[in-house]
């Protein structure tokens, strides 16, 4: 089983891994500071970085929930969104609009993948 813990408190693991599925805990963007379109390139840039590290890859991703602060920037995340999945294998998302996910944060993201 995977288990990568977050750099804070403990408290929580950015991966963890069941039966050859992985479970990818909340992604918020590096950089607060970005456009929606940036944080969600940072965000989605993360999610496959974890993935590979994980022994998987984008293909294998089925299913995002996608939290957002303003439904309005899901424009510009789909537009970004379809740099790292492509019409051969989309996976099963979710957006849900929050009221605050932190200071400049647009979006946050889990994710559920297979091994590859």
């Amino acid at each position: 089983m995977i288990k990568r813990s977050l750099p804070y408190e403990g408290l929580l693991h950015e991966i963890v891994e069941h039966n050859g599925v992985l479970y990818l805990g909340g992604i918020v963007p590096e950089d607060a500071g970005l456009d929606m379109a940036g944080q969600a390139d940072d965000v989605l840039r993360q999610l496959k970085t974890l993935l590979d590290g994980a022994g998987s890859d984008l293909s294998c991703v089925l299913q995002v929930t996608i939290f957002v602060v303003d439904l309005a920037d899901k424009a510009a995340l789909s537009q970004v969104w379809k740099r790292y999945f492509t019409a051969d294998h989309l996976p099963a998302r979710a957006a849900i609009g929050v009221a605050d996910l932190g200071p400049g944060v647009k979006l946050e993201l889990t994710a559920i993948a297979a091994r590859r």
